[in-house]
Formats: C-alpha cells, sequence, structure tokens
C-alpha cells in the first residue's frame, strides 16, 4: 500500500536534505532518511541543541514510503556478476555489496512485515532490552504492532522490529453544503450505501481498505482471512460500486474540491492538511471503526547499533516532542500528549483527539496468507467490472 504525505509547510522538512553540524571526519553523525513532513525541522533542532556532544545530523526527506522501501531493498542487493567485477581489480575499495546510507529510515506498518522477511532491516532491541528508555510510555497496543518473529508476523515473544512515532486512520471526508442538502452528514461507512450518493463517491484503489471497509459494516474485521464465509460480502460490494465515480489512491481530493463528486474515503495524512483551506469539506472518522496505519522508525540491516540512534527514538517519544510532531504534521501520537482545544485548528480536532471507543474498535492492516490475499485482490477486481 503506498500512502501519500503532501505536508508542506515552513514547520516541516521541506530541504531536499537538513543538516545540523559541522562537517568533520571524526564528528559523530546521525543520517536518517524520512518521509517528507512527518518530522518538523524544529524538533530536529531541539534535538541537535540538546545533545552533550558535538554532531552531524542529516535528515533527508523522502516523497513516499514505497522510496523508502525500494532504498531499503537497493542496499541489500548484491552486486550482479557482469563487468562490474572486472572493475574491482582497478578500484580495489568497491564494496560487493551496497551499504546503506541510512541509521534510521521511515517505514510504514503495512511494509514492516515483508521488510523483515526479506532482511532489509534489523531489531532495535530485544523484548527484555531496556535501550530504548521511553519504550515502557507507549500503550501495549503499539508494542504489540512491532513484537514480531522474524517471519514478520506478530509475536509477543519476538524481537521489536520498528518505533512508531505518528499515526493516522482512513476517514470519510466530504463536502458539507451537497450532503446537507440530503439532510444527512456522514457518521459511519453505512451512510456510503445511502440514496442519493450514485456516482458520487470515490475509494482507495486499495482491495484491504475498500474490502475492509464493508467488512467493518457487516461486524467483521478488516484482517478477515475466509471471506468466503462472509455473508452478503459480494453482494454488499456490488451495492457500493454503484455508487463509486472512480477508485484512486492518489488524486481523490482534487475531485472533491471541485465538486465532480461529493464523498471520498482516505487517508487522513492526506485530508488532514487541507480542511482549514477547504472550509467546505468536513471529516469524520466512521464510528464502528476504521484503518489506522504508523510510521515506524527502522533500522536498516548492516548499520551498525549506535547510541545517537536511540536517542532520537527516545526523543520522539518524550510528550512534549510528540505533541509537537503531532501538531505540527497534524497526525495522532502513540504517546499521550494532551493536545488542547486552543493548539489546533476546529476542523482537525475532532480527528486528532480521536474517540477512545473508535480507536479500541480500529485495527492495523495486518499480514494476511498468501492465500487470503488473493481472494482480496480477485474479490476487490470483480466488484469493479
Amino acid at each position: 500500500m503506498d500512502r501519500r504525505s503532501f505536508l508542506l509547510g515552513t514547520s516541516t522538512l521541506a530541504l531536499s536534505q537538513l543538516l545540523f553540524g559541522c562537517g568533520g571526519n571524526k564528528q559523530a553523525q546521525l543520517k536518517v532518511q524520512l518521509l517528507k513532513g512527518s518530522i518538523p525541522g524544529q524538533v530536529v533542532n531541539q534535538f541537535h541543541k540538546g545533545l552533550q556532544q558535538q554532531v552531524q545530523l542529516k535528515f533527508a526527506p523522502v516523497e513516499q514510503i514505497q522510496g523508502l522501501f525500494h532504498q531499503l531493498q537497493n542496499w541489500q542487493q548484491k552486486p550482479k556478476a557482469t563487468d562490474e567485477q572486472g572493475w574491482k581489480r582497478f578500484i580495489p575499495f568497491m564494496q560487493g555489496q551496497k551499504t546503506a546510507d541510512a541509521d534510521l529510515v521511515t517505514l510504514g506498518d503495512y511494509w514492516l512485515k515483508a521488510a523483515i522477511e526479506q532482511k532489509l532491516i534489523q531489531p532495535l532491541q530485544e523484548v527484555q532490552g531496556n535501550q530504548l528508555k521511553q519504550w515502557s510510555a507507549l500503550d501495549e497496543r503499539w508494542k504489540q504492532l512491532v513484537t514480531r518473529n522474524d517471519q514478520g508476523n506478530l509475536d509477543i515473544q519476538g524481537k521489536v522490529w520498528g518505533a512508531p512515532y505518528r499515526w493516522g486512520s482512513t476517514v470519510i471526508v466530504y463536502n458539507r453544503d451537497k450532503l446537507q442538502k440530503l439532510g444527512w452528514t456522514p457518521k459511519d461507512w453505512s451512510d456510503l450505501w445511502r440514496d442519493g450518493m450514485q456516482q458520487q463517491i470515490s475509494l482507495l484503489n486499495q482491495p484491504r481498505e475498500v474490502i475492509g471497509l464493508v467488512l467493518k459494516k457487516l461486524g467483521k474485521s478488516y484482517n478477515t482471512e475466509n471471506l468466503d464465509q462472509v455473508p452478503d460480502l459480494e453482494k454488499e460490494l456490488q451495492i457500493l460500486n454503484q455508487q463509486v465515480k472512480f477508485y484512486s489512491s492518489n488524486n481523490y481530493l482534487e475531485p472533491l474540491i471541485m465538486e465532480d463528486t461529493w464523498l471520498a474515503v482516505g487517508w487522513s495524512s492526506d485530508v488532514l492538511p487541507i480542511l482549514g483551506r477547504y472550509p467546505q469539506l468536513g471529516a469524520v472518522i466512521p464510528q464502528s471503526g476504521t484503518a489506522i496505519w504508523a510510521d515506524l522508525w527502522v533500522r536498516p540491516a548492516g548499520i551498525t547499533k549506535d547510541t545517537l540512534s536511540d536517542q532520537w527514538i527516545d526523543f520522539c517519544w518524550q510528550p512534549s516532542t510528540a505533541k509537537q510532531i503531532s501538531v505540527l504534521t497534524k497526525s495522532n501520537s502513540p504517546i499521550s500528549t494532551n493536545i488542547a482545544a486552543s493548539d489546533i485548528q476546529e476542523p482537525l480536532w475532532s480527528l486528532l483527539e480521536s474517540d477512545r471507543k473508535v480507536f479500541d474498535k480500529s485495527e492495523f492492516l495486518l499480514p494476511l496468507p498468501p492465500s487470503a490475499i488473493k481472494q482480496y485482490e480477485s474479490l476487490f477486481a470483480k466488484m469493479k467490472v
């Protein structure tokens, strides 16, 4: 799944690179490749000021999570047996394998299983370890998400493979005026099936997201493995498809702004930044629960563990830092931050301070067996015909 983020502005890392500290061969370095807009520049600055030693920080923003995942893959690829081997006679310092150029990388939780399976990353710590001082501040749900075995599956006896630093959810975003004329505003997934909405909706072009919301409407889990055993699922999908104008994971907001559609299902990382600019738009987290995602810090395979990267993770988990990340990047925090209504624009308040009951009903998109994934893909293709 490719979740976009276009959080731009003076509060975020908008430069191709952000460097703190003077260059020096012997100077300690922390190199981070992160999702663009997911960490405010001033947070990096505060971290640098608080260090007890002279350190060079190199933070390089990347546009998409998928690009960061491919970067992890590229670092672990062995060179092909081609003429490159001949060049090694003349360039003796060439390595047989590419070396990762970052101590930490942003990765989405959806990509974590693949990264572990492909040996692209290494554990941050053993569960019993205490390198990460703020680990205990995390709710058990976040600990469980990143504690996995060597196959990338959830395992309470496994290792800690990632450090969540912000999260968001799949939301309904809609045109207030259009739906008020129909006499209602959306509150839950079932509203997508209402009369008067035919050809007025855009959905994400993602099988797990679309079939998942229908499963949620039917009282089932996003992570249901055997779809054949869910009564009325195919019928519900066919009716929903009649309401849909198009499917897109990238361009679903522009038609809504232009009033070509009246309602869309999208990711909060896309939706939250535009609500303040377009007051005709409203957004809601479905009351029966939704899909949630997390951005994590992971350590590339082959990188030597150092205290600086652990310090950075712990810094992101301090309540004051977590609050800054949440408010300035318009996202939720895995750390309790006590965001006040005065800290953020009113349209965003209800989405960032989500109801605990709704959060408890919401789910991460967890790894499914290959046979189940094929079921989702096949049913989604059939739905769109």
